[in-house]
């Protein structure tokens, strides 16, 4: 499957209603780098008037998941992938428009070829790291994607 923010973003539509409502898209995505964004607004805040560490989540979530998804497709094995573990930090207020970014594509190769060649699962630690307009960082998130060969 070739890697594409309006593929990714129609998925979001379909299969992850809730973080396509809030506002979270793919802005872009390649072997090694997938780029969301979400965007402050009343739809997404909580009482204190900042975004919502979920819709964060959401977002960072999503910038180490549409890697690990097109990678498995690309693969052409069947394969499942699931979040384990995670932890975050948050280092100030989400206003305005996060971008969230991982880097972390190079990861998922490699287990995901140690899957294929051993039938034993998986686990890859994914960095997510969130900044608003001013390239301040407001919150990193790490997921432990579990992956395994499906029966």
């Amino acid at each position: 499957m070739e890697l594409s923010p309006k593929k990714f973003n129609t998925f979001t539509f379909f299969k992850l209603p809730s973080a396509w409502w809030c506002g979270v898209r793919v802005k872009s995505i390649d072997e090694k780098t997938c780029v969301v964004s979400v965007k402050h607004r009343w739809a997404n805040q909580n009482p204190f008037r900042s975004m919502f560490w979920a819709v964060q989540g959401m977002a960072a979530e999503l910038a180490t998941g549409a890697m690990v998804i097109g990678k498995i497709k690309a693969s052409g094995e069947r394969i499942s992938m699931l979040v384990a573990n995670n932890n975050a930090n948050f280092s100030k207020k989400a206003t305005g428009r996060i971008t969230f970014t991982c880097n972390d594509g190079d990861k998922i190769d490699g287990a995901i070829a140690e899957t294929i060649e051993t039938g034993e699962g998986q686990t890859i630690w994914m960095r997510s790291v969130g900044v608003d307009q001013d390239g301040t960082v407001v919150s990193t998130f790490n997921f432990e994607w579990t992956i395994k060969l499906r029966p």
